[in-house]
């Protein structure tokens, strides 16, 4: 038996409700240390910093927020807080922007006029948002922004830039593609493929999972031809959901499934000035609780048949069953009947392995299964 040390942990004040997709670790103000981001249902975005309780940033947004992200939405080289709304409001916050800030002694974030709570940008999207990842998906070294929504489908979009500057934020969210997909969408990843490239993965009901393709290049090439009436296209459509079912034995279509991409990704900077990781849970009773330094005893893996060479006895039963004793793949087949389907062996010992004694082999199955 394991156990779990919870010992260093910090509770942030958290007045509202949130959905499971509205709670990230980013770095959100791009001083290389992380923070947490939480968007309520009312609307509220909160950032917390370091090990204090008290929100340090508060914004305001447009609708019940479904999911927020930290990343480099408008490759501009900074992180951007990026939150949507479940009625298809994106928003984008610079928190490093200085009309967006005045810290007061605190470090906490004094807003100097309303207007300053509002988003640098805002853009109504399809409704519906369930979940977001901000993350490269086609490999081209920029981030696309992909969204899952509660009818099947996921979007990818691209941010379109109509200003030079590097500090401003001026221009609009496009749509690369649109996909529909069998089931729900649980969850969104991005996975390096067979040959090294980015994956764009998404879980589906009952252990299974979808393999989105981006085929926006070729899509865009094709319309192209098309519309040249002396280069006509036959190719078939490209087919862009590749449907998969994982070897699990639970394939209940009503078992909702998460794909985990990265364990590195839960990294706060609470203590000492460095982003370490850490377990947030958010609980009933107003607070966030987030652990850090969470220490798990380790356990060692054993093998059943090291275990039974140690036992003198083992060589004896083998030899009375005539299975080498070297020769594994046997002895692992012998292990695996006498575990699994322990009625069939008790029903051919008698008259395949009968000892001199006149003991028959369902003694040994009794020897065997011991020590476990």
């Amino acid at each position: 038996m394991r156990s779990v040390s919870y010992v260093q942990c910090v509770a942030l004040d958290f007045g509202g409700s949130l959905f499971p997709h509205a709670i990230c670790l980013g770095d959100a103000d791009n001083d290389a240390l992380n923070e947490l981001v939480v968007g309520d249902t009312n609307g509220k975005l909160y950032v917390y910093k370091n090990d204090d309780s008290k929100p340090w940033a508060v914004r305001s947004c447009q609708g019940m927020l479904t999911c927020v992200g930290v990343g480099d939405v408008c490759n501009k080289g900074k992180n951007l807080v990026v939150a949507v709304s479940a009625e298809g409001w994106f928003h984008l916050f610079d928190l490093t922007s200085p009309t967006s800030k005045h810290p007061d002694a605190s470090g906490h974030h004094e807003l100097a006029a309303a207007e300053e709570q509002k988003p640098v940008f805002k853009q109504h999207i399809p409704a519906n948002t369930k979940v977001m990842l901000i993350s490269d998906i086609d490999g081209d070294g920029k981030c696309e922004l992909v969204v899952g929504y509660t009818d099947r489908v996921v979007r990818a979009f691209r941010w379109e830039d109509l200003s030079e500057n590097s500090d401003h934020v001026s221009g609009q969210l496009v749509l690369l593609k649109k996909w529909l997909l069998e089931g729900q969408v649980d969850s969104l990843s991005v996975n390096p493929g067979p040959d090294g490239s980015p994956e764009m993965m998404v879980s589906q009901p009952g252990c299974g999972y979808a393999i989105l393709l981006c085929t926006w290049d070729s899509e865009q090439q094709a319309a192209t031809e098309g519309r040249d009436n002396s280069a006509p296209s036959s190719e078939a459509p490209i087919r862009d959901v590749i449907l998969h079912q994982t070897s699990g034995r639970i394939h209940n279509k009503n078992v909702s499934t998460h794909l985990i991409g990265s364990i590195g990704r839960g990294l706060y900077a609470c203590k000492g000035g460095s982003n370490s990781p850490c377990l947030v849970y958010v609980s009933f009773n107003q607070k966030i609780y987030i652990y850090w330094d969470v220490q798990l005893e380790r356990m060692e893996s054993t093998n059943l048949l090291k275990i039974l060479d140690c036992d003198p006895e083992f060589g004896n039963l083998l030899q009375q069953l005539g299975v080498e004793r070297g020769d594994v793949s046997a002895v692992k087949d012998l292990i695996h009947k006498t575990l699994y389907f322990p009625e069939k062996r008790q029903q051919s010992s008698p008259s395949q392995c009968q000892d001199p004694a006149g003991t028959d082999s369902s003694a040994s199955y009794t020897v065997i299964q011991d020590p476990l």
